[in-house]
This record gives C-alpha cells, sequence and structure tokens, in this order.
C-alpha cells in the first residue's frame, strides 16, 4: 500500500513541476507540441527511474557506509550527467527526427533540477530500493503528465482567440500557474 502511495504522491499530489516548481525550462519549453511533450516525459521518466536507483545505490552502498556523505550532491549529479548522455546518445541513434525536434531540451535534462531533486528527496525520507525506484517512476509519470496537459492546452490556444497582450510567453505562464493551482489542490491528501 506504501508503494502505490508513493507513486501517486509523486506523480499527482507532490508533483515535481507544479507543486515544488523543479524542472520548469523542458516544461515551458518542450510544452509547444503534444509529441515533444511525450518524448520529452518518457525521455525524463527513463533517467529519474535509473538515477533514483543508481543514486540510491550510491548512497547507501558507497557514501554512508565510508561517513562520506557530503559528496551527495556532486556524486548525484555525475550520475545524472552521464545518464543524460546516454540517453542522449541512444535518441540520437534510434531516432533522428526524435533528437532533432528534442532539440538543446535533451542535454538540458542533465540540469534539470527535478531529477536532482528526486535523488535528494529520496534520501531525505529514507526510502528504501524499491520505494526510491517507485518513487523515480512516479515523479516521471507526474512530469509527463504536467508536460502532456500543458501542450494539450497550448495546442488548443493555437486555434483560440487570445488577446494580443497575452499572446506567447504571458498565456503559458497564466496556464502554468493555473494548473500549479490546481496541483495544489491536493496537497494535504497523501504525503509520503
Amino acid at each position: 500500500m506504501k508503494i502505490i502511495l508513493i507513486f501517486i504522491s509523486a506523480a499527482v499530489v507532490n508533483n515535481f513541476v507544479l507543486t515544488y516548481f523543479l524542472g520548469l525550462c523542458p516544461f515551458v519549453g518542450v510544452s509547444k507540441r503534444l509529441s515533444s511533450a511525450v518524448s520529452m516525459g518518457m525521455a525524463v521518466t527513463f533517467v529519474m527511474t535509473i538515477s533514483a536507483a543508481v543514486t540510491w545505490l550510491i548512497y547507501n552502498l558507497l557514501l554512508v557506509p565510508y561517513h562520506i556523505e557530503i559528496l551527495e550532491y556532486v556524486s548525484f549529479i555525475l550520475v545524472i550527467a552521464s545518464l543524460v548522455q546516454l540517453v542522449e546518445m541512444f535518441v540520437r541513434k534510434v531516432s533522428k527526427p526524435l533528437y532533432d525536434a528534442l532539440g538543446i531540451y535533451l542535454p538540458l535534462i542533465t540540469t534539470n533540477c527535478a531529477i536532482l531533486g528526486l535523488a535528494l528527496f529520496a534520501v531525505l525520507r529514507h526510502y528504501d530500493f524499491v520505494e526510491s525506484l517507485v518513487f523515480g517512476i512516479g515523479a516521471g509519470a507526474g512530469f509527463t503528465l504536467a508536460l502532456v496537459i500543458m501542450a494539450g492546452i497550448r495546442e488548443e490556444l493555437e486555434l483560440a482567440n487570445v488577446p494580443k497582450y497575452f499572446q506567447g510567453a504571458a498565456i503559458t505562464m497564466i496556464i502554468a500557474g493555473s494548473l500549479a493551482l490546481a496541483f495544489m489542490g491536493f496537497s494535504g491528501l497523501i504525503s509520503i
């Protein structure tokens, strides 16, 4: 039961983008098209899941036994950067159009604070290995959910009659704020 609550908490209640405001750069940048939003969401979910597992192993099997927990930020950043490079090489080999569509936002996963936040939150919450893995999957699912919702709204806005002064970044920020308010309505329900 706790595993399900961790997943729901990470995906909806404590959504990294819309509750903690982590990972806003790819959220705003990639959410123009639904197809690129889904692809970016899947890439981020993959990196979050793998980094949750690897950072848990590094923290609990290397840093804690040798009392060098102070190196957690450095080691977590190295793990995340390495994983993103692997994902970038894989996407470039498998799907060149997807690689071109994601453009600069694929390398930006490296500096996506949501992924570093995931690793740090898992340590702070004292999750075991399976809980960290589920937390990574849930956080990635929540990131994808936020991207897909935003991309769907932004695609619909292309057909809408948006006032001149609200076009572009202004309406994007208004929508992001409205989505954040909607997701914050879940706060207090589950917090694991």
